[in-house]
C-alpha cells in the first residue's frame, strides 16, 4: 500500500458517495485513506433527507491530529458546506500541508437535487479553495456556476475551464457526463494546454458517487507519485469499471462497485497513455 490520502468531506449514510465512497476508492487503488468528516448526512439512493454539520473547530482538530501523526501525500476535499468550513479547511491545508497536492471536488448539489453548498459560500470556494488545489473536478453544472459560463458542448467546457484557470485554479477537469450523447467527454485543462478524454457512455442508473469516486481515485494517483494526466486516466478507467459492474442496490441512483477487480498491468498501461 503506497500513498496517504487525507479526505475532507461529508459522510453518506447510504455508503455510495462521500467519505464512504472516498475510502473505498482510495483503498481499491492500493493507497491509504484517512478522513476528516465535515458533515453527517441522512441519505440513500433516492436523496438526502437531512444534513448535520460538523463545527469547523472539530474539522480542524480531525485534520490536525491526523496530519501530525500520519502525514499525507495528497488531500481530497468534497462537501464543504459553508464559508466557515471552507476557511477552516483551506487554512489547515495551507499551514500544515504546504506543497501537498489537493484534489478539490466542488460538491454543490447531491445527485437527488439536495443543495450541499450554501450559495453564500460559492465566493469563499472560488477565492480560497481554487488557488490551493492542484486540480478541481467540477461537473458541468458546477463548472457553469463557478465560471459563469454556459456549457453546451466541448467548446463551452473549454471556455469554462479557461475562466476557472483565470480565477487561480492550476488545473481543471471538467466532467461532461451531464451533456447528451452516446459518448462522455471530459476535459483536463492546465496552463500548459488541454487533454480531452472520451469513453462510451455506460447506460445505467447506478451513478451515485461517481464524482466523489473519481476525485478520490485521482488523489490516490497523485499520492502515489503519478502525474496528473496519469492519475486522471487511471481514475476514469476505474470509475467506468465500477459503474459497469454496479451491484444494483437501491431504488434511485444506485452505488458503484468500488471493489471491482482491476488489472494492475492494464491500469498501468492506461496511465502511461
Amino acid at each position: 500500500m503506497k500513498g496517504r490520502v487525507l479526505i475532507v468531506a461529508g459522510s453518506d449514510s447510504g455508503g455510495g458517495a462521500g467519505i464512504q465512497a472516498d475510502i473505498k476508492a482510495v483503498t481499491a487503488l492500493d493507497a491509504f485513506a484517512m478522513t476528516a468528516i465535515t458533515a453527517l448526512t441522512a441519505q440513500n439512493t433516492e436523496g438526502v433527507s437531512g444534513v448535520f454539520p460538523v463545527p469547523p473547530a472539530f474539522i480542524r482538530e480531525q485534520m490536525g491530529v491526523v496530519i501530525a501523526d500520519l502525514g499525507a501525500d495528497a488531500v481530497k476535499t468534497g462537501m464543504l458546506h459553508d464559508a466557515a468550513v471552507i476557511e477552516a479547511v483551506t487554512e489547515e491545508i495551507a499551514v500544515r500541508l504546504p506543497g501537498v497536492p489537493v484534489v478539490a471536488d466542488p460538491v454543490m448539489v447531491a445527485k437527488g437535487g439536495h443543495r450541499l453548498l450554501e450559495e453564500s459560500a460559492v465566493d469563499a470556494l472560488t477565492r480560497l479553495l481554487l488557488p490551493l488545489a492542484a486540480v478541481i473536478t467540477p461537473n458541468v453544472p458546477e463548472a457553469e456556476a463557478l465560471s459563469g459560463t454556459a456549457i453546451l458542448d466541448l467548446d463551452g467546457m473549454r471556455r469554462a475551464a479557461e475562466a476557472l484557470l483565470a480565477l487561480g485554479a492550476r488545473a481543471v477537469l471538467v466532467k461532461g457526463g451531464h451533456l447528451p450523447g452516446e459518448r462522455v467527454t471530459d476535459l483536463l485543462a492546465t496552463l500548459n494546454g488541454t487533454d480531452v478524454f472520451e469513453s462510451a457512455r455506460v447506460e445505467t442508473r447506478h451513478t451515485h458517487g461517481t464524482g466523489c469516486t473519481l476525485a478520490s481515485a485521482i488523489a490516490a494517483g497523485l499520492a502515489q507519485g503519478m502525474t496528473l494526466r496519469e492519475a486522471v486516466i487511471r481514475a476514469r478507467h476505474y470509475v467506468l469499471m465500477a459503474m459497469a459492474s454496479a451491484p444494483g442496490y437501491g431504488h434511485g441512483h444506485g452505488p458503484l462497485n468500488h471493489a471491482v477487480t482491476v488489472d494492475p498491468a492494464r491500469l498501468a498501461a492506461l496511465a502511461r497513455g
